[in-house]
């Protein structure tokens, strides 16, 4: 008996080493993860964490993230991953700050006030800059930076995942969704693909349900001629314009013809004016074109630009967080970045490598796998506009389960739908590039929805 007891002793004290080596050592990560309050927040009732991830140790690629849990109930409420595109644009600086975050920033850039329609009154919220070299993510080797496109994005982000939920295991089993806008239709729909790849061949399981994405980059043939349409049918260019674009653009080259560019040049430069086109009808900040970095790069005479929507609200997040109280409160720049904080990454968008002409082949696979797939659009938006949108998911050929009708939010119209077997596509109405910056209960009333599974409200 006493050689027994012995034996259940050590046993005892063995598993109680492996449980301190294993989730002792989480937990006091997670715990050093910990915002305790962020500079000129307001008071609130949920946890938020944040810090980095490694993602690949022989290169030293590190990713950002900031957790922001549920307001009420977050051990029940499933996990949201926000991703923001560009390529190399930050989701602090957009989805956390602007669109769907539980703060605001004020115009001096020293304050945060609450946002009532934040994601995170329904899930758990985790927003990650991504890849390495957006805002506070970074690399060890500067070759990364010229080297970096689709395919690796998607994988550190893979990675990130696994090696987040070891640190927060509570979120393991936990219903998991990604949303996000504009390049995160290349983002989220390859990363969905490494998921659900990943689960076929491991155990432990990431418990992906679907993801929902806006204003998305799906296919480079359908969105150019369906952002050609938007600019014509909302009288932003003249006929000619229109019929020279259509005439001398291949939208599934990777260089665009001198004419081509000509074309698209003289329309955007002689015939839009100066307007924010991604808000057609809000008027541009006074400072956007001397204070904020705006670059066009025709990759099939599409216009990506690496600012966001308002070039004003950027300015105030490229303030806040480059303060060093707010960095030192978010345990984010701890290796001292050799360059500030940007909302977006100039070096990444103008060397990025792999991009594929269409997403819709992963489109297929992954609603035949049953995932729970909903895009939607703002109808304000002339960089990817609804109709760009509509004639790339036109070509995935669904079958109509619901017919078009007009969705209500706050007892208004909020937008129309149209339900396909497999996919939910809506339009949210007077919303522009960034959906709940410009209509943020009409994009609470879409996301609350697409969590429930259930169509959107008719009344």
């Amino acid at each position: 008996m006493g050689f027994e007891r012995i034996v259940c002793v050590i046993m005892f004290l063995w598993l109680v080493l492996l449980w301190l080596s294993c989730c002792g050592s989480s937990s006091s990560s997670l715990e050093g993860d910990r915002i305790e309050e962020l500079p000129g927040q307001p008071r609130v009732g949920f946890s938020q964490f944040s810090g980095y991830v490694t993602v690949n140790r022989r290169h030293g690629r590190v990713l950002f993230y900031w957790l922001t849990q549920a307001t009420s109930s977050p051990h029940s409420k499933p996990l949201l991953l926000w991703l923001n595109g560009g390529p190399g644009c930050s989701s602090i600086a957009y989805g956390a700050s602007e669109e769907i975050g539980p703060f605001r920033i004020s115009k001096t850039g020293s304050s945060l006030y609450l946002n009532k329609d934040a994601w995170n009154r329904e899930a758990n919220v985790l927003f990650l800059e991504s890849p390495a070299g957006v805002g506070f993510s970074y690399t060890n080797t500067s070759s990364d930076l010229k080297t970096t496109g689709d395919e690796r994005t998607a994988q550190d982000a893979l990675i990130f995942l696994i090696r987040w939920r070891s640190r927060f295991p509570h979120y393991k089993y936990r219903e998991f969704y990604i949303a996000g806008e504009s390049y995160a239709g290349h983002y989220i729909p390859q990363l969905a693909k490494k998921i659900y790849d990943y689960n076929k061949a491991k155990p432990q399981i990431i418990n992906l349900k679907g993801f929902i994405v806006g204003n998305a980059l799906t296919d480079d043939y359908y969105d150019g001629v369906g952002t050609i349409t938007y600019w014509w049918s909302h009288a932003l260019i003249s006929d000619l314009s229109y019929q020279s674009i259509l005439k001398y653009c291949n939208f599934t080259s990777e260089k665009a013809s001198k004419k081509c560019d000509d074309a698209v040049s003289y329309a955007v430069n002689h015939e839009f004016g100066n307007i924010d086109t991604y808000s057609i009808y809000t008027p541009p900040c006074r400072t956007w074109h001397n204070n904020t970095l705006r670059y066009i790069r025709f990759k099939s005479t599409i216009l990506h630009r690496i600012s966001g929507y308002d070039p004003c609200t950027e300015d105030h997040a490229e303030k806040y967080y480059n303060r060093p109280e707010v960095q030192k409160a978010m345990h984010a720049n701890v290796t001292n970045i050799p360059y500030k904080w940007t909302a977006c990454s100039k070096v990444l968008i103008e060397n990025w490598m792999d991009s594929p002409v269409s997403v819709l082949p992963i489109y297929r696979e992954l609603i035949a796998a049953g995932l729970r797939i909903w895009v939607f659009s703002g109808d304000t938006d002339s960089v990817v506009p609804v109709t760009a949108t509509r004639f790339s998911l036109n070509h995935l050929n669904l079958t109509v389960k619901t017919r078009w009708y007009p969705w209500y939010s706050g007892g208004q119209v909020g937008g129309w739908t149209e339900v396909y077997e497999g996919l939910t596509f809506a339009t949210v109405r007077e919303a522009g590039h960034e959906v709940p910056l410009f209509q943020p209960r009409r994009a609470l009333t879409l996301f609350k929805s697409f969590l429930a599974g259930k169509e959107l409200p008719r009344s």
